[in-house]
């Protein structure tokens, strides 16, 4: 049952008053209510006050810490008085000197201490000297004992009596310690204010009450339009307030001040400037420039590195130099130079260097257009007259082969083309041979020679050698067929269930030479049920028991004040007035399992609760012996049901016996039951 928190003390409570008196002139837009309801939720969810507050505020985050310390100290104390009022003692107390331990056996001793005036008849006016907050518990825990006693049936009638009592009841009941019905937070969720008539809820600032008339919810100041956001400004609802944020950042050389505006950064001041030792800064809006102290020569320019840098007046300048000259520039100037005639590709000076003559490109010897072709000349120029697979190239003004394979691609030859000079020539594939038109290929039969050591097929253009079923082509030559080693191959392990004889093209599975026989599918091993098939060697007095490529001759007796019920259960013989017989399971069952070495683990082996479950039944699972190497494990999976698993793996075959008892709690007493469990861990084939 959940117990509402005590209210915070009268001294707490004047503390924050006094606290949100201080910091409101500070920041009058934190709501110092809902940073209190903030200590007060991570107190009650936490139970821990050193955890960082999320609050920016100081003074928030110093009423977050205290009313979270408040709220944690009436936590204890109400865990203290519940111990003294259901237990009537302070023993399950801890041992520690926490801040816990402290405020709970504190407060536990102080409702004690009242709870034995009461008994006493003594009155329940505390004493001072034990303090406020003991005096205060003292006086509920003593009043809250008279209010039971009252309530207990009299020995007598006198009715004046009780009428007195009753009055004094009364008079204690007028206590706002214990009447004021907002104590603890009452039903409200944040502030409550008892009127005397009804119990009032209100809200913090920033939170607006439900319909409910008890729960607060988050008033977003973003949605109603109760924000002061500027524009350019976007509103993003918090907790209890809100907050303002700028939609986009001011830039480079820009910062940010305190009222969202932007102010530029004069990085000249500040010195965040970059400019060398010969350069003086000069700030602008959003960045700065350097300007360099010393100034270059005439005839140079200055970079923003402050090198100085030639200018280039035959660029820069319009008509540098006079009609038939051309001008040269130098370092830091520029001259002019007379120009000299100048013939074209074709032509050449004359002798006095004063007029183009042409250039007989075809006199011999020179041979232009290349061996055997004909050169004809032309005013400074010359053409060429090719021979059948030439043409005259108008760059090189040479005759050049004709590429036939590249201008005419796959139409010329079948295959593969070759250019030659003046013509082409044509050549197959392997595989293929030239056809009797010198262009087309046809497809040669390689297995007329018998080149395959087993199967040959041919394909076009080549041959494909392939085996008889359980061979396969060799890699070194891709034509001898080779025997396949099935229980060598990656996968033999799956071939045959236990193990595996290669023979030639083929394999053999076997299987153990006792328990197992060959399945029809001469892979896989089938168990042979001894038991079923009459071939075991078990006594009449024993039973027998099947296991993977064996069998167990089972038995068993009852223990000494049992007697057999069933195949495999003894029952406990009633006890009359032996007491040590209680102490005895009411049932001794015997099972039998049986599962390979190889069983994937974890592994549930076994499940036990009682055959039918009552409201309340709780039960507890143990393996009392034959687990001294760890194999097993035992879990409960709900409060009337519990599993044996396998932990780890056996790792090889042997025979195991498990006692597990497990102890049923029902209505006040408890039943013992035991399960022999005997586990036979076959080897897995």
């Amino acid at each position: 049952m959940e117990r509402a928190a005590p209210s915070p003390p009268a001294p707490l409570l004047l503390l924050l008053a006094g606290l949100s008196l201080l910091v409101a002139p500070a920041g009058a837009d934190v709501p110092m209510e809902a940073c209190c309801a903030d200590g007060h939720q991570m107190a009650t969810q936490h139970r821990d006050c050193s955890l960082p507050y999320a609050s920016e505020s100081t003074q928030c985050r110093m009423i977050q810490e205290q009313c979270c310390h408040s709220q944690l100290e009436e936590l204890h104390c109400a865990t203290g008085i519940n111990l003294a009022s259901e237990q009537d003692s302070c023993s399950a107390l801890p041992s520690n000197a926490s801040l816990e331990a402290v405020f709970v056996k504190r407060c536990c001793h102080c409702c004690l201490l009242g709870r034995e005036a009461q008994a006493k008849g003594q009155s329940c006016e505390y004493n001072l000297m034990v303090g406020y907050q003991c005096g205060l518990v003292f006086r509920a825990c003593c009043v809250k004992g008279q209010e039971t006693a009252d309530f207990a049936p009299a020995d007598n009638g006198d009715h004046q009596e009780t009428a007195k009592m009753s009055e004094m009841a009364e008079d204690e009941q007028e206590d706002p310690y214990l009447n004021d019905r907002c104590r603890g937070g009452g039903p409200c969720k944040q502030q409550c204010r008892d009127t005397g008539k009804e119990v009032v809820c209100s809200c913090f600032v920033g939170y607006q009450l439900m319909p409910d008339g008890f729960s607060c919810e988050d008033v977003n100041e973003c949605i109603t339009g109760s924000h002061t956001c500027r524009f350019g400004e976007s509103c993003i609802n918090t907790v209890g307030s809100f907050r303002c944020q700028r939609d986009s950042s001011c830039g480079t050389g820009y910062e940010l001040t305190e009222h969202n505006d932007c102010k530029d950064i004069d990085e000249c001041e500040s010195g965040i400037h970059n400019c060398l030792p010969d350069f003086i800064c000069q700030n602008t809006l959003g960045s700065f420039r350097c300007r360099p102290k010393l100034q270059c020569k005439s005839g140079f320019i200055q970079d923003a590195l402050g090198h100085c840098i030639d200018i280039n007046e035959c660029l820069s300048l319009s008509a540098a130099c006079p009609v038939g000259h051309t001008c040269i520039n130098t370092e830091g100037s520029y001259t002019c130079q007379k120009n000299v005639p100048n013939c074209g590709r074709g032509y050449h000076l004359n002798d006095d260097g004063t007029h183009c003559v042409d250039v007989d490109e075809c006199s011999p010897p020179s041979e232009p257009c290349g061996a055997g072709h004909r050169c004809l000349n032309t005013p400074g120029s010359f053409r060429c007259e090719c021979k059948s697979g030439y043409y005259f190239d108008g760059v090189s003004r040479t005759c050049v082969d004709i590429n036939e394979c590249r201008r005419y691609p796959g139409r010329l030859c079948g295959h593969r083309c070759e250019n030659t000079p003046g013509s082409f020539h044509c050549s197959c594939s392997v595989g293929f041979r030239l056809a009797a038109d010198g262009r087309s290929c046809e497809d040669v039969n390689e297995c007329s020679s018998s080149p395959c050591s087993q199967e040959c097929a041919n394909v076009y253009g080549s041959y494909q050698c392939y085996c008889r079923r359980g061979y396969q082509l060799s890699d070194v030559d891709g034509v001898t067929c080779e025997d396949i080693d099935e229980c060598a191959l990656p996968t033999g392990g799956h071939i045959c269930s236990y193990r595996c004889a290669n023979v030639p093209g083929s394999f053999q599975c076997s299987c153990p030479s006792s328990g197992y026989r060959l399945a029809p599918n001469g892979r896989n091993c089938q168990d042979i049920d001894e038991c079923v098939t009459g071939t075991h060697n078990c006594s009449i007095n024993e039973t027998c028991f099947n296991i993977q490529g064996s069998f167990r001759c089972l038995a068993f007796e009852c223990p000494e004040n049992y007697r057999r019920s069933a195949d495999t259960r003894c029952e406990r013989l009633p006890c009359h007035e032996n007491q040590e017989c209680h102490k005895l399971p009411l049932r001794i069952t015997h099972y039998h399992l049986s599962f390979p070495t190889n069983i994937q683990v974890p592994a549930v082996v076994f499940r036990m609760g009682p055959s039918s479950s009552v409201p309340g039944d709780s039960m507890q699972l143990a393996i009392t012996s034959g687990n001294d190497e760890g194999f097993f494990t035992t879990r409960k999976v709900s409060h009337h049901s519990g599993v044996v698993a396998l932990a780890k793996p056996v790792p090889e075959p042997r025979d195991l016996l498990l006692t597990v008892k497990m102890d049923l709690y029902r209505h006040g007493t408890v039943s013992s039951f035991v399960a022999k469990l005997f586990i036979f861990v076959s080897a897995d084939l």
